[in-house]
């Protein structure tokens, strides 16, 4: 959460609700946003409740395992005036990062790592987050209102906002669907000290459809609209420090960071679009590589090749013992073994572990 510089390049310039509505819109999409929403900054009394309801039933059933952040502050992410009682309108903000393929296709490859879309490209953090500070820039140079930048750095529920706004609705598989991008949305946001006018918020689409829940791998849904994040290969390849389960790696297969089944499997992304902006195209090096090479990484070679994305910050462990279980999910003994003895003297404990793993599921490989 960060504010905009106190001092503004000139005096305000005055602005109807509805003028300042549609230059913050016509200014954020120059910038290079996908889609600008505006929504009330407190939800209704019973949008409030539900929030409540569905954060606190997550966390009471423990489907936060390791993130123990998503049981603190929960009146907090349900109402974004009670992180600042100066809010009225929330500028919900959108990048498309769609993929201009299945990105389920390299599972199909199982000597080489599925890496998800959203981490192939550099950092969306890194993106929203200047991009966002430039658009308040823009309001507080021009028309001097308090403002207050989130890009998933506070407990401020982001789908439910895109809702609200009218991006979108949160899907079976608890992320957002939208009509005109699918799942590929990354979200930000304005808190904005001024009363703009409002948009629609969005409708849900899903109807009888369950492809989302289906697709999963290690059934991590236990119901439509409910995540069980210890069972989410995104949460094991990326959250969670430990070990993971003996029953779940082999179904992870070669995903080694994030897994797009649930996303890609929507039927609103035939629809989508690939993505415009430079940053999110996936790089070279990250689109399918071998598993052995990657196995080669140590902390300093890793930190190099993944500089400026998403990955760097699990760390070279976390992304090694990932790499042990698809190369002993791969069913290729001839070059998956070589690359793991090295692995099973690492220095770490938990990539010797993973290795001695996949060495002994390769030892059953015909």
């Amino acid at each position: 959460m960060a504010r905009t510089p106190p001092v503004p390049k000139r005096p305000a310039k005055p602005a109807t609700p509805a003028e300042l509505r549609d230059a913050i819109r016509d200014e954020a999409l120059r910038l290079g946003f996908d889609a600008v929403g505006f929504a009330p900054a407190s939800p209704t009394p019973e949008a409030r409740y539900e929030r409540l309801e569905q954060l606190s039933a997550f966390v009471a059933h423990g489907f936060q395992g390791d993130m123990g952040w998503l049981g603190q502050r929960i009146e907090e992410r349900a109402d974004p005036t009670t992180l600042w009682s100066e809010a009225r309108t929330v500028v919900s903000l959108a990048m498309n990062y769609g993929p201009l393929t299945d990105p389920r296709a390299v599972l199909a490859q199982p000597e080489r790592a599925a890496i998800s879309v959203y981490a192939q490209g550099r950092d969306y953090h890194e993106v929203m987050k200047s991009r966002l500070k430039a658009l308040g820039r823009f309001i507080w140079d021009t028309y001097q209102h308090d403002l207050k930048v989130f890009v998933d750095t506070a407990p401020l529920m982001e789908k439910p906002a895109a809702q609200a706004a009218g991006h979108g609705w949160q899907g079976k598989h608890t992320n957002l669907v939208s009509r005109q991008f699918g799942s590929w949305l990354f979200l930000g946001e304005l808190l904005l000290s001024v009363e703009l006018p409002f948009d629609a918020p969005e409708t849900n689409h899903c109807g009888q459809c369950r492809a989302c829940l289906g697709a999963c791998p290690t059934r991590a849904f236990p119901a439509p609209y409910q995540l069980d994040a210890r069972r989410c290969i995104s949460y094991l390849t990326i959250e969670h420090v430990g070990p993971i389960d003996a029953e779940l790696r082999p179904l992870l297969g070669n995903r080694i960071y994030g897994c797009d089944d649930c996303l890609a499997a929507c039927p609103w992304n035939k629809f989508a679009q690939g993505a415009r902006e430079a940053a999110f195209v996936p790089r070279a090096a990250l689109t399918a590589p071998l598993l052995a090479e990657l196995a080669t990484l140590d902390d300093a070679a890793f930190r190099q090749r993944f500089a400026g994305t998403a990955i760097k910050r699990i760390g070279r462990d976390r992304f090694i013992r990932n790499v042990a279980y698809a190369l002993g999910n791969s069913g290729a003994p001839s070059t998956a073994l070589p690359a793991l003895v090295p692995l099973l003297t690492d220095t770490s404990a938990l990539v010797r572990d993973a290795a001695s793993w996949a060495q002994a599921r390769l030892a059953g490989s015909p």
